[in-house]
């Protein structure tokens, strides 16, 4: 046992303590890719993990919630109360309100507190003397709010005063609700103009009864378009429709994990290489085969366990940043979310180390393994390890064509519960099926470029192609690490490139009208604050105003998943053709017969998500009763993932007969006066919290937010380039100190040190060039899967292929200059080598 730790020091760890640059290097590109999956694992769950729908019960007692489109009538609460049931029923107003019209939506809760457990719960001052003050709230922690504060709040289109009667009490902040704002449930209705109305009912059941059944029971009690679900549901529909989007972050935290697997791969290989001496002397002093595999097994372990401990805390750190641009994707996507604290727990600090582990032992075992089964005689020839690559390029051609083949089928394949679990593979297909038909690809491309290198760069371009293809097992390894790199993030640069280009043809044909008006504050994907019905009605007096579309939407749920319902008028629709459907679907006919009915027409990923079509039937629940709507198209729309059900106004008008607005669009005469017509609008709309948008920064500030929702594509595509470049850097002094022995007879033969560095640059340049080669065709590749499969069974949205230029040539220029400047510290120490000394060594 002594002498098995005893060879361990003096085989790996003595030379790691003697190189220790580029020990860190490889230990810090571990750290990268765990840190980056730990980072994005974090973030995804802090993110998403306290939804504001999660505040059903803010005492945290109830087992079910009744709920209905557009709120319930308050009288069906008198009707549960005088049910002969051991029943507890807790009206609530849920809406969103922002402090001083300004910062993030917060809940605004209105809730019972004249009863007996509001006034356990909120303070026991009489709420007849809170009422004489003003309007009282009971504000959480979060707010940074106190006790006897005045504060505005904007609700809908309207800046309310109220005073803080108190704290919410800390044991309802343990369920995340530190910025929460309630009221009684009297103040609430008034305020939010739901007068007559509850958003919900919370329903606590008696210890030991079967909340199934009492489900059953209450829903013969309420009318057939109300629901009652269980404690939590929305929250779990919530988490449901984010599964697809957290899971494609989570494949895409793992590029940066997988050019660190090839630079272990490229770590321990050079290890196996430089040491084949010394294998050859161990193995012909009595070694075992499973000595020489545990030995290098051993160093991609301290890799790993090292680069992963460091990996954790800089997910850690990491998470911080990342959880405010994940935080922004949901909210404008999804559903409105407060981050919730990032918690480190001990499961997923334990599973970052797993995987790290995990992916760097697997990426060692080729090489190790390789290491184990070389012959005494074989192992102290040099040259050996490269012939045999040599050899084998050929063989692991053929099945990268058959891996090829693999994933052009699997991409066919249809997702698995809404997972593109195919595409993923097919993925994984082809970044494999690339690393095996490089060492190909790296023997021609020197061939077909040494004679041209050599005009133009001189007899030192030609020694550093030769170089490459000499050392054909540990370049066509760094090629691959950097290629995949460069793959993954052109892929994702198309992706969304031509994602951002379908937005803004789309814009362009959706957003006709002249001006847009909403109410002002926040903007989310399920938040819909409403105008008051005579703004629409007193705009449409303006003389050069020509019409005004009003627009209403209702956040519901269908099929156990979020989604918008929505009324617009298309009569008044600027351009009937302007509204994109389906290929082979007429827009002029399909506008013009949805307001003769109980018509309805869908969003594309509404309708992929549900597997609805024209002709199909939605069965919502409205008014009292499930309503039913044929389907008349389906048309393109990428403001949300949630999907929308869009009736014609006077449809919806006659099941929920509320005429406020969410928003509206102005049409002008024409010739008439923008700016005019703008000054007498904001005549109109004087004293109300209203947002006025022309045309133009309507689609400035969409552009902005979708920049903005894939800042953190970008970064994720940024650290597995910064992992790649640091393992070019590792692997090139690597090399220069495997080689040092040729430096020193070229120095002898003549060579000056200039010469000496530009060997190494153009070894470092001609990489980089094959790499990004490499890696712009395998990019094109798997962003149509990303698009056209992995985006489509994910989302719903059909992507145009568009081609962002001016973005590829900004990360392949900047690729091939990081390649090139991480070989200058090589170089560097080539040039210190002293040539007698490495001559003579042997």
């Amino acid at each position: 046992m002594i002498s098995n730790w005893l060879l361990f020091f003096r085989l790996t760890v003595r030379p790691l303590s003697r190189e220790p640059v580029r020990t860190a290097l490889t230990v810090f590109a571990v750290a990268l890719g765990v840190g980056v999956v730990l980072a994005i694992d974090l973030a995804g769950q802090a993110a998403a993990g306290s939804f504001h729908s999660s505040l059903e019960s803010l005492t945290g007692k109830g087992d079910l919630l009744i709920t209905q489109t557009a709120g319930l009538d308050e009288r069906l609460l008198g009707k549960l109360v005088r049910l002969p049931y051991d029943l507890q029923f807790s009206p609530r107003v849920e809406d969103f309100a922002s402090i001083s019209g300004k910062g993030e939506a917060l809940p605004f809760i209105g809730l019972d507190l004249i009863g007996q457990a509001g006034r356990r719960s909120f303070g026991d001052e009489a709420f007849t003397d809170l009422l004489s003050k003003g309007d009282p709230v009971w504000v959480g922690s979060g707010t940074g709010l106190h006790t006897g504060d005045q504060v505005t709040l904007l609700l809908d289109d309207q800046l309310r005063r109220f005073f803080v009667a108190g704290m919410v009490p800390q044991e309802h902040e343990q369920f995340g609700e530190s910025n929460v704002i309630t009221t009684d449930i009297g103040i609430a209705q008034r305020v939010t103009n739901k007068a007559g109305k509850l958003d919900s009912i919370d329903v606590r059941i008696s210890k030991g009864s079967s909340v199934v059944q009492w489900r059953e029971v209450l829903q013969k009690q309420v009318p057939a378009s109300a629901t009652v679900a269980l404690q939590g549901s929305r929250t779990d529909e919530n988490r449901k429709m984010l599964s697809a989007f957290r899971w494609n972050l989570r494949v895409l935290s793992y590029i940066a994990l997988i050019v660190g697997a090839f630079l272990i791969y490229n770590t321990i290989a050079i290890s196996v290489v430089r040491r084949r001496n010394e294998i050859g002397v161990v193995r012909a002093l009595g070694g075992t085969r499973l000595t020489i595999l545990s030995g290098f097994l051993a160093e991609a372990g301290f890799f790993a366990m090292t680069g992963s401990l460091l990996g954790l805390l800089l997910g850690r750190v990491m998470a911080v940043a990342a959880v405010r641009l994940i935080g922004t994707t949901v909210e404008s996507l999804y559903v409105s979310s407060q981050p919730a604290p990032i918690a480190l727990t001990f499961s997923s600090a334990a599973s970052g180390v797993a995987l790290g582990i995990f992916v760097s032992l697997l990426a060692a075992l080729a090489p190790a393994v390789e290491a184990s089964r070389v012959a005494p005689v074989e192992a102290m020839a040099r040259g050996r390890e490269e012939y045999v690559a040599a050899a084998r390029s050929r063989q692991r051609a053929v099945l990268a064509m058959v891996l090829f083949a693999g994933a052009a089928l699997l991409a066919k394949l249809p997702a698995i519960h809404r997972q593109p679990l195919f595409g993923y593979v097919s993925v994984l297909f082809l970044v494999v099926a690339t690393a095996l038909v490089i060492p190909a690809l790296l023997t021609g491309f020197v061939a077909l470029v040494q004679r041209a290198i050599e005009k133009l760069f001189g007899v030192e371009a030609l020694l550093a192609a030769r170089s490459l293809r000499a050392s054909l097992g540990r370049t066509s390894v760094l090629t691959a690490a950097l290629a995949t790199a460069v793959a993954m993030t052109a892929s994702v640069a198309i992706m969304v490139g031509s994602f951002r280009e379908t937005v803004t043809v789309w814009m362009d044909n959706q957003l006709q009208a002249d001006l847009y008006l909403r109410p002002a504050g926040w903007a989310a994907a399920d938040q819909h604050p409403t105008m008051s019905a005579d703004i629409a009605d007193a705009i449409e007096k303006v003389p050069e105003v020509a019409s005004v579309d009003r627009f209403r939407a209702y956040p519901i749920t269908y099929g156990g998943l979020p989604a918008t319902l929505a009324g617009g008028e298309s009569s008044r629709t600027g351009n009937p053709a302007s509204t994109r459907f389906l290929p082979g679907e007429d827009p002029r006919a399909i506008l013009a017969k949805l307001p003769t009915g109980d018509y309805a027409v869908v969003s594309e990923p509404f309708a992929n998500k549900h597997g609805v079509g024209v002709g199909s039937v939605l069965h919502v629940p409205l008014a009292g009763a499930m309503r039913d709507f044929e389907v008349l198209g389906v048309y393109y729309d990428y403001s949300t993932e949630r999907g929308y059900i869009v009736l014609d106004r006077k449809t919806l008008l006659k099941y929920l007969p509320d005429p406020a607005e969410s928003n509206l669009a102005v049409y002008l005469k024409p010739g008439a006066d923008a700016a005019a017509v703008r000054r007498q609008i904001d005549m109109v709309i004087a004293g109300r919290r209203i947002e006025v948008f022309s045309n133009r920064a309507l689609r400035r500030g969409a552009i902005a937010t979708f920049d903005h929702t894939f800042a953190i594509t970008y970064a994720l595509e940024a650290v597995a380039v910064v992992v790649a470049v640091m393992g070019i850097a590792g692997a090139l002094l690597a090399t220069v100190i495997d080689r040092r022995r040729e430096f020193g007879l070229l120095r002898f033969l003549g060579a000056s040190r200039p010469q000496i560095r530009k060997i190494i640059l153009c070894e470092a340049g001609l990489l980089g060039l094959l790499a990004n080669a490499i890696g712009i065709a395998l990019g094109t590749v798997l962003s149509l899967i990303l698009i056209f499969v992995i985006n489509k069974q994910s989302f719903g949205w059909t992507i145009q292929f568009h081609w962002p230029v001016r973005i590829l040539l900004i990360v392949l220029t900047g690729v091939y200059a990081a390649t090139v400047l991480a070989a200058i510290f090589p170089a560097t120490t080539a040039l210190r080598l002293n040539p007698i000394e490495v001559v003579h060594e042997e």
